[in-house]
């Protein structure tokens, strides 16, 4: 599964934004033009890839945003997009008219939440309208940026607007070189500890929540883990690998917080098989050089096996960045 960028814009200036440096640099101008969803849309095609996820950037910004999940949707792709939910009325409204009614094994969205603290009353506003209207084709979602998260207003929301009961939770790495809010190793133990404090509301609402890639096993003790998979459904993984993010100009990149590193086309591929053994290929070569987020990780029984990859690689590259230049070129920027 790759994820295909719109737009590099957005409506929020979120301060663990994995995309930061991107929408800072963008060009007002620089969207997804057609020829280019055609592009990656035959590409998908022919890689037998089924499932295309539209990103920001906020994606509705896009002026074709509805005209081009319709042709995926004609093309049948399942689609996902991943929204802020910040939503323009007039872009509402053609999404009330030609989304509202399709069909959800087909098409879904995520809607990435922030606390009441980083939304203003206008964005508060527009973001509920989104969700009364939309609400019944959302999971919703919650980057971890910082130890003392607050999750209640997530409940209130999922219960208020019958969003779906899954909750995906990622965690915000260090963009090498680049400052961002994000997660320091210190902090994972409380981080761990206070997603904990949240079973309650989950055994409550019937919320299982998902836990993305970058989170490292060992912050959770055993307990703490059999709690999470009682709660989950579908299982707990701790992986990190390619997730395949392709820019509007067919840029080619492993994911958000590794936007800068090796770069390429999708011009370069003749098949999505070929861009992730590519990033998997120096996903491999990071970890020769630096197991995991902890020193513990060398020697972890749980590493060994695959049950845990031992983290985000972008901690590793950001130390690396800091260091003379003495291990694989393929490690650096």
């Amino acid at each position: 599964m790759a994820n295909l960028l719109l737009t590099e814009r957005c409506v929020r200036a979120c301060p663990y934004c994995f995309a930061k440096e991107q929408m800072a640099d963008t060009n007002p101008s620089d969207m997804l033009p057609w020829e280019n969803l055609l592009y990656v849309a035959d590409f998908f095609q022919l890689s037998d890839e089924k499932h295309i996820s539209l990103l920001g950037g906020e994606p509705t910004l896009h002026p074709h945003f509805v005209d081009f999940v319709l042709y995926l949707l004609r093309r049948r792709f399942h689609v996902t997009v991943f929204t802020s939910g910040i939503v323009r009325d007039a872009m509402l409204d053609e999404m009330q008219e030609s989304l509202a009614g399709v069909n959800p094994e087909q098409f879904s969205m995520v809607c990435n939440l922030n606390e009441p603290a980083l939304t203003t009353p206008k964005q508060t506003v527009r973001l509920r309208k989104f969700l009364s209207v939309l609400g019944h084709l959302v999971s919703p979602g919650f980057n971890i940026y910082k130890p003392d998260f607050d999750l209640e207003f997530l409940f209130e929301l999922i219960n208020q607007f019958g969003l779906r009961r899954s909750l995906r939770l990622g965690l915000a790495h260090p963009i090498p070189q680049q400052p961002n809010e994000h997660l320091r190793l210190d902090d994972l133990a409380a981080m761990a500890e206070r997603l904990l404090s949240y079973v309650p509301l989950f055994r409550e609402y019937k919320v299982a929540p998902g836990l993305d890639c970058g989170f490292p096993l060992c912050i959770f003790s055993d307990q703490q883990l059999g709690l999470l998979y009682r709660v989950n459904k579908n299982g707990l993984t701790f992986g990190c690998g390619p997730a395949i993010d392709i820019g509007p100009d067919l840029s080619v990149w492993p994911c958000f917080p590794l936007s800068r590193f090796h770069r390429r086309s999708l011009y370069e591929f003749n098949h999505l098989r070929e861009i992730g053994q590519y990033y998997q290929e120096i996903h491999r070569k990071v970890r020769i050089e630096e197991g995991g987020i902890f020193r513990k990780c060398d020697d972890c029984p749980e590493r060994e096996t695959g049950m845990c990859i031992g983290g985000c690689v972008s901690h590793g590259l950001s130390k690396f960045a800091q260091e003379p230049r003495v291990r694989l070129d393929e490690v650096y920027l």
